[in-house]
């Protein structure tokens, strides 16, 4: 647990941050995920954010929480000059690090890398994941992950993290991203078919009682025979 003393208008409030998760990804990435546990003060003053413009509290705290933990994980992370790409992925001037953010109440995931790109999601259990399987999913794929709500739920988030991965618009999850492979140890395999050398996307995941995770752990190019 990581600790941090917060005071408001002279009283001493202890909040802990439950980090909940903290892995390597691949040889130069780093992987976390925390449970927010914060009131929306504590990250306006240990970020040196301005209030952002986001009008439900959940949502500028999700925004904040997520900038607070690359510097959990990144000590020297620049979030003030995360900006929006071409097609709407956050970078850092020159590409200091490569990350990605993904939340999901009262969870926040992220991963960084100092040289390749990143990829994660997380999403909380929720209904509403069978009644849009079939927006992502094929009936294939649906049956390669056994009819299972929960697998449901994880193939979103592969697929999810792989297109954080690429930073490119105009992808169908079912079109473009099908599963190539799926474990029920929780690796999935992504066949990224919209660039011109068509890719392998190599995720990994977790499922715990509250939420499902992936993230990119390494990809290569994938030649058609």
């Amino acid at each position: 647990m990581i600790k941090h003393a917060y005071s408001i208008s002279h009283t001493l409030y202890l909040y802990t941050m439950p980090l909940l998760k903290e892995w390597n990804i691949g040889a130069t990435g780093r992987g976390a995920i925390w449970k927010i546990e914060e009131p929306e003060a504590f990250f306006l003053e240990h970020t040196g954010m301005q209030l952002p413009d986001i009008k439900a509290e959940k949502r500028r705290i999700e925004h904040m929480a997520g900038r607070y933990l690359l510097m959990e994980v990144e000590a020297e992370f620049p979030i003030h000059t995360i900006a929006k790409d071409e097609h709407d992925k956050p970078r850092i001037p020159e590409d200091e690090f490569h990350f990605s953010i993904s939340h999901s109440w009262p969870y926040v995931a992220v991963a960084v890398d100092t040289d390749n790109e990143a990829g994660i999601d997380i999403q909380t259990w929720t209904p509403q994941i069978e009644r849009i399987k079939d927006k992502f999913l094929s009936p294939a794929e649906q049956e390669d992950l056994c009819h299972d709500p929960k697998y449901y739920a994880l193939g979103w988030c592969a697929k999810e993290a792989v297109y954080k991965w690429m930073g490119r618009r105009g992808i169908d999850f079912k079109e473009h991203m099908p599963i190539a492979y799926f474990s029920t140890s929780l690796d999935i395999n992504i066949y990224i078919r919209q660039n011109k050398i068509p890719q392998m996307a190599f995720t990994k995941s977790f499922i715990t009682t509250d939420f499902a995770c992936s993230y990119v752990d390494n990809a290569i190019d994938w030649a058609i025979y």
